[in-house]
């Protein structure tokens, strides 16, 4: 009975000690368990670093607005003075006492231009980059690439004067050649002079979205996961197999993306159009007479001679090339955007 009693008591005692060395830990900290977690600054790096972000992004906006009224403001007085219509007329008078000009004729030879450009370079910078990226031995393909990018570095005036001054030459031949054996063909036909022509312009141009298309191609092929050539070549793929099944529909939105790119910079291009194109106001197919022209390229040789009306003209005219700019781009954004839903439902 004793000892049990002092067994209770010894046991209360140490209930009461180790609820005092429990308590002498210190106070009970927050809810959670653990401590309390570091509070929110309401001014910190990370509300700094989304409030530049979100002002960069509105200051993009910004600058498209501000262009975009530029242009009109500067373009109305213009179009108001035109005596003919803006969108069809094929000649540019705006100097005269009764202003007459078009934008029909530079419009056509900028979209005509721009597609053989993309029709020629788009196929060759595909391979280049498939050959970069999949076939090259490394040590050709590292030096391969940078020689690629620094072609992209090439001011335009530089291929401007080589294809006026050197390049012409052999396409003069070879518009002849075509001319003799495919005069039959419209987009070949014609009595010449043949050099400064379309088919000009659109070579170089091709040869100046050439390294662009290449580069991102390049990057963008490379990025396929290894899993899914693996995969493929596991499966007894050959190694185009593997690329046409597994790299290409990767690696298809950012080829829309490389491609829209290079238009982008075909439509805008302007001295080496200027300087290789027969700056004639006409709408033909013809590819091989003298002839052609661009927006781009008759704002830079028209630009030094023009009025008032005359610069408001090709204000307007370069109006028309931001509309059309922008609507390739949303184009694009658009056929990438519907693409990756795509790809998303399917996985």
């Amino acid at each position: 009975m004793g000892d049990t009693l002092s067994r209770s008591a010894n046991t209360g005692a140490g209930g009461q000690a180790a609820g005092t060395g429990v308590s002498s830990i210190g106070p009970a900290g927050p809810l959670g368990g653990g401590g309390a977690l570091p509070t929110k600054k309401r001014f910190g790096v990370e509300a700094g670093f989304r409030g530049l972000s979100t002002a960069a992004g509105a200051m993009v906006l910004v600058i498209i607005v501000a262009i975009a009224i530029f242009l009109i403001s500067k373009a109305v007085p213009a179009l108001s003075a035109d005596t003919e219509n803006f969108l069809t007329f094929k000649q540019w008078f705006p100097n005269e006492t009764a202003p007459r000009f078009g934008i029909a004729a530079t419009a056509f030879g900028t979209v005509l231009t721009s597609i053989i450009a993309l029709v020629v370079a788009v196929p060759i910078a595909l391979g280049i980059a498939l050959f970069l990226s999949h076939y090259a031995p490394k040590r050709l393909a590292t030096p391969l690439g940078f020689a690629i990018d620094l072609l992209a570095a090439v001011p335009s005036v530089v291929f401007g004067l080589w294809g006026r001054d050197v390049f012409m030459e052999p396409v003069r031949d070879f518009s002849v050649w075509l001319n003799q054996y495919f005069g039959w063909l419209p987009i070949f036909g014609g009595d010449g002079p043949f050099g400064r022509s379309i088919l000009l312009g659109s070579l170089v141009l091709a040869i100046m979205v050439l390294p662009i298309v290449t580069a991102l191609s390049r990057e963008i092929f490379m990025q396929t996961p290894s899993m899914n050539e693996e995969a493929a070549l596991a499966l007894g793929a050959t190694k185009w197999e593997m690329i046409r099944t597994s790299v290409l529909p990767y690696g298809k939105p950012g080829i829309i993306a490389a491609v829209m790119l290079g238009l982008g910079r075909a439509l805008g291009e302007t001295i080496a159009l200027a300087l290789t194109l027969g700056t004639v106001f006409n709408i033909s197919f013809n590819l091989i007479e003298n002839g052609g022209n661009t927006i781009a390229a008759n704002i830079a040789n028209t630009f030094g001679e023009a009025n008032d009306i005359g610069r408001g003209a090709l204000i307007a005219s370069g109006l028309v090339l931001f509309a059309i700019t922008l609507v390739v781009n949303m184009a694009a954004r658009a056929i990438i955007y519907r693409r990756r839903e795509f790809r998303d439902s399917a996985a």
